[in-house]
């Protein structure tokens, strides 16, 4: 096994990155994964209690730091934003990965439900991306692009069964903006990639994944016969943020077990 090569390949040491939502679930998955490669990593959610916590558990597998922020407003992006400027002057990674879900019967569907997931999935990607633009060009050479990683969801390349109509349409929406900003930025060495994730643990899906009997059932429809681990998520996003990945641009990875591949 040629180690140098491996560590030449997959290795990121030295880098920086921003993860949003990376308190807990996926984030905190990515955030983890990406520390252990040798990142210094910020983290950011809306409570400050729990994203704190979270950089001080982490911070054993290397430098996390925690900025609160609300990043389905316009001022959280603006806070969020600054926060890195001030400690950084370039920015090797970010990932988006802040989320929202809402559920209704399409009859009771609210604008609140759909106003809140759209800010958040959609809106808030976009404008902190444009924020944090030029920390990500700073960074960027022929070599070595800036990487772009946007938490997209198998929910938007396929209807899923819940009312989740928001949620589902935001995540397509992730899809294309992810495939937009990869040839707009192109020229400026920067990729941009999205993950579509199928079930994990996280709040999100909690309703579901802590019911024994539901956990199963949803297992049982995946078709390699299980629930993400953390490695699953840590694994595509290694592999995105490094040198592994400089040429892959524009792509929609889902990592779901297979999920992507059926039709209910």
């Amino acid at each position: 096994m040629d180690v140098n090569r491996l560590t030449s390949l997959f290795g990121l040491e030295g880098r920086r990155a921003v993860v949003t939502g990376g308190s807990r679930g996926i984030g905190r998955m990515i955030a983890e994964g990406l520390l252990d490669a040798g990142c210094e990593v910020i983290i950011t959610a809306r409570k400050v209690d729990q994203v704190t916590a979270a950089a001080d558990e982490m911070s054993a597998k290397g430098r996390v730091i925690a900025v609160p922020s609300d990043l389905s407003t316009d001022e959280g992006i603006a806070h969020l934003a600054a926060a890195v400027e001030e400690r950084w002057d370039s920015l090797d990674i970010l990932v988006n990965n802040a989320g929202a879900s809402w559920g209704e019967p399409i009859d009771d569907f609210s604008t609140q439900g759909w106003d809140k997931v759209m800010n958040v999935n959609v809106r808030g990607v976009f404008f902190l991306t444009q924020k944090l633009l030029p920390l990500l060009r700073a960074a960027a050479t022929e070599a070595r692009p800036s990487r772009i990683i946007n938490t997209g969801s198998v929910n938007g390349l396929t209807p899923p069964e819940m009312d989740t109509f928001s949620y589902s349409s935001s995540k397509a929406a992730v899809h294309m903006l992810t495939k937009h900003l990869a040839k707009e930025l192109a020229s400026d060495r920067i990729t941009a990639n999205a993950i579509a994730p199928g079930p994990f643990d996280s709040q999100m899906m909690a309703f579901a994944l802590d019911d024994p009997r539901v956990r199963a059932g949803l297992a049982g429809d995946v078709p390699l016969g299980r629930i993400g681990v953390p490695d699953d998520m840590a694994g595509v996003a290694i592999y995105l943020a490094s040198a592994a990945a400089s040429y892959v641009t524009g792509a929609v990875i889902p990592v779901g077990g297979g999920l992507s591949t059926i039709a209910k």
